[in-house]
């Protein structure tokens, strides 16, 4: 399926495993369109985003991505920038391909993404450290597979983020890191790392739900 603007979701848009392309240039370019743009409360299901993808899916409000594949992250797979509250979904697919992250959280409340396959990207999950306003953001992450990643959740300590992790694999990554702290900063700044978390009051994960291969 060609399409040459974002395609507008309220509802179910129900994609048939179809391959939905192309916009953008494929570049880390923060300024792209998405191909996709859920409205508060739609859910995107059975899709397959071909490249280059522009900014992917991006979420108005809460929303359910379900069984959506990416083949080329390009800069980021999903963005949620839903600022009510509340939870949205990542419910099975994948992607591939992405140098940095792959579901950027820049609004607040929680994302919770399940049965989950990623190779060959940067981050699978970052709480924006720089944006606008500074939210207290929750991800949860359970029975996901991850192949040569960085690491797997960025969360703001600072603002009392948290990341509840569960059954993760993760294979062919050299020293990944399962959940690493930032200091959250306005907008114009940079993020500081502050390291890797574990058992602790934002990193809700034991090394006993990490295997690695």
């Amino acid at each position: 399926m060609s399409i040459s603007s974002t395609v507008n979701v309220s509802g179910t848009f129900d994609g048939g495993m179809k391959t939905y392309c192309c916009i953008g240039d494929g570049s880390q370019s923060e300024s792209q369109d998405p191909m996709f743009k859920i409205a508060n409360g739609g859910t995107l299901q059975n899709v397959i985003l071909g490249s280059p993808a522009g900014d992917g899916v991006h979420c108005e409000g809460t929303c359910t991505i379900r069984n959506v594949w990416w083949n080329d992250i390009g800069e980021d797979a999903a963005t949620f920038k839903g600022t009510g509250g509340g939870t949205s979904y990542v419910i099975g697919g994948g992607a591939r391909s992405g140098s940095d992250k792959t579901f950027q959280h820049n609004g607040n409340g929680t994302v919770s993404i399940s049965g989950f396959y990623l190779s060959g990207s940067g981050k699978l999950y970052r709480a924006c450290g720089n944006c606008t306003t500074s939210y207290q953001r929750h991800v949860k992450v359970d029975n996901v597979l991850l192949n040569d990643i960085d690491m797997v959740t960025g969360i703001n300590s600072n603002w009392g983020d948290t990341a509840t992790i569960t059954r993760v694999t993760i294979s062919n990554s050299s020293s990944p890191v399962v959940c690493g702290k930032y200091k959250g900063v306005a907008k114009g700044s940079e993020p500081t790392y502050l390291g890797e978390g574990w058992d602790d009051s934002n990193c809700r994960v034991s090394r006993s739900d990490i295997t690695y291969r």
